[in-house]
C-alpha cells in the first residue's frame, strides 16, 4: 500500500508547484475583488444585492492590487479571509481528486516490461552474462557458451515514426 503513496508523490512533484502558483493567482486576482465587492456592497446597501455586487466586482477586478490595499485600509480582512478559505478548500478538494485519479494502479507502474529493473541485487546475472553473448538489453547478454537451450524469443513491436 505504501507504493501507492510514494508513486503518487513522485509522479506529482510539479503538480504541487502548479497548485501553489494557481492558489497565489486565485488569492490575488479572484479572491481580492470578490471579497472587497461583497464588503462594499454590504457596507453601502446594508444587505447583499447581486446587481450592486456585480457592478462593484467589475470596478474592482481591473486593479486587484489597489483593491487589496482597500481591503486592508477599510477593514475587509475578515471577508477576504473567508473568501480565500472557500477558494482554498475548493482547490484542495480538486487537487486531492486529481491525486487519487493519478495514483499508480500497481507496484510496477512505470517500469518497462522485461527490463532488468524487475530483478534485484544482480539476480539476473545467474542466467545471463554482463559482458558477452546475444544482446538482450543494455549490459545484459545471453551467453552462447552455456549448456542447454540458448534460444531467444523477442516479444515486442517495431515502431515507425
Amino acid at each position: 500500500m505504501n507504493y501507492k503513496l510514494e508513486g503518487t508523490l513522485k509522479n506529482n512533484k510539479t503538480n504541487f508547484i502548479v497548485l501553489l502558483i494557481v492558489w497565489l493567482l486565485v488569492a490575488i486576482l479572484l479572491a481580492v475583488p470578490i471579497a472587497y465587492s461583497i464588503h462594499a456592497t454590504v457596507l453601502e446597501h446594508g444587505d447583499f444585492v447581486i446587481g450592486l455586487f456585480i457592478d462593484k466586482l467589475m470596478e474592482n477586478a481591473g486593479n486587484p492590487f489597489q483593491t487589496l490595499a482597500k481591503i486592508f485600509t477599510e477593514g475587509a480582512i475578515l471577508t477576504y479571509l473567508k473568501t480565500l478559505g472557500f477558494f482554498t478548500i475548493f482547490l484542495l478538494v480538486m487537487f486531492v481528486v486529481a491525486l487519487i485519479k493519478n495514483k499508480p494502479k500497481h507496484e510496477y507502474d512505470g517500469i518497462e516490461n522485461g527490463s532488468s529493473g524487475w530483478s534485484e541485487n544482480g539476480e539476473q546475472y545467474k542466467i545471463i552474462n554482463k559482458n558477452k553473448g546475444i544482446i538482450l538489453a543494455e549490459n545484459n547478454y545471453l551467453p552462447v557458451d552455456k549448456r542447454g537451450n540458448v534460444n531467444v524469443l523477442v516479444v515486442g513491436r517495431i515502431r515507425f515514426w
